[in-house]
């Protein structure tokens, strides 16, 4: 049976209390910020990283300072040697070829492992995904989980098969989803929940035990966020407009536009306590910016507008004027 959330495979605990549990090589793949705690596990278990593939630097920040991924910080940190390639291809190949690793391990890496680098892996590649497989396959389960207003969600670990996010699944963790928690926030609890997840299925396949079953169910898929998927359709129900921001922060980031300038919107919720407006017609009750849409206000909390800081909503309306009107479209 695939692991479940806090079950240990047989053999496991005696095992590693005894100093006895079989150890395997490991080639990681993994970029950004989620994939750290899970490369922190493994580094710090019996199991040796023999290299951490991770994607090139790039320019970040207004200055362009090339900066390396933060699996490639930590990797420097714990004196791993790294393989940096966008695409893992032939020189990739030959590169994890010529350590021939027991098990290769990908996390949020941002990039396909085809053939013949799938086969490399004595044990082949196993994946830590951000969702209860087969919902939300692809490259934004959390995100494309919180738009659809998901009140539950997880972690799978599967075996890499070359069809996406399709293969025999180890182990699963689950956890609620926060009426008002963000991607981000969101993606942090499950990196950190997942990495213990995918060690457990590291030593139950060092040890024999692991067991991997297909996955059942229906298949959703989750497709990269492009930036129109943060603009804001006010005519739509407030649920479905909040549950969008929140799915889209921080990246690519939920906006509007009113007066034609645009407006990045940080942090919303739903005003149930408030009188329908129409949708669009943005009022101030009290202290408290709300916009109108096809159900229940949306009350602004914080914005960013253009060409200036973060701030509460209440600040960027009353910098308009007393007399301020205005349509979010």
């Amino acid at each position: 049976m695939p692991l479940e959330e806090g079950v240990v495979p047989t053999g496991q605990v005696d095992a590693r209390e005894n100093g006895t549990m079989p150890s395997l090589s490991l080639v990681f793949a993994g970029s950004p910020a989620a994939a750290v705690p899970s490369l922190r596990r493994l580094a710090a278990s019996d199991h040796s990283i023999l290299s951490v593939i991770t994607r090139e630097d790039s320019a970040q920040g207004r200055r362009g300072i090339l900066t390396p991924t933060a699996a490639a910080a930590v990797a420097d940190e714990l004196a791993i040697p790294t393989i940096k390639a966008n695409r893992l291809n032939g020189t990739a190949t030959d590169a994890v070829t010529s350590l021939a690793p027991d098990l290769g391990v990908i996390v949020a890496y941002g990039g396909l492992v085809r053939e013949p680098l799938l086969s490399v892996p004595r044990l082949g590649w196993i994946n830590l995904h951000f969702s209860l497989l087969p919902r939300w396959r692809g490259a934004a389960p959390v995100q494309r989980a919180i738009i659809a207003g998901d009140d539950l969600t997880g972690a799978s670990v599967f075996q890499l098969v070359p069809e996406l996010d399709a293969g025999d699944v180890f182990g699963q963790v689950t956890q609620g989803v926060g009426p008002l928690e963000t991607a981000g926030h969101l993606l942090e609890s499950l990196a950190d929940g997942g990495a213990e997840l995918l060690l457990r299925v590291v030593d139950g396949l060092a040890d024999g035990t692991a067991r991997a079953e297909p996955q059942v169910g229906d298949i959703t898929l989750a497709p990269k966020l492009s930036q129109d998927d943060g603009r804001i359709n006010w005519t739509r129900d407030a649920a479905s407009i909040t549950n969008q921001i929140r799915g889209v922060t921080p990246e690519p980031g939920a906006f509007t536009s009113v007066d034609g300038a645009r407006l990045k919107v940080l942090a919303a919720a739903i005003a149930h306590d408030l009188p329908p407006l129409a949708p669009g017609t943005i009022s101030l009750s009290g202290r408290r910016v709300v916009v109108g849409t096809e159900t229940d206000p949306v009350e602004l909390i914080s914005v960013h507008p253009a060409g200036r800081k973060a701030m509460a909503a209440s600040d960027w309306w009353r910098g308009r004027g007393a007399d301020s009107s205005g349509v979010a479209s």
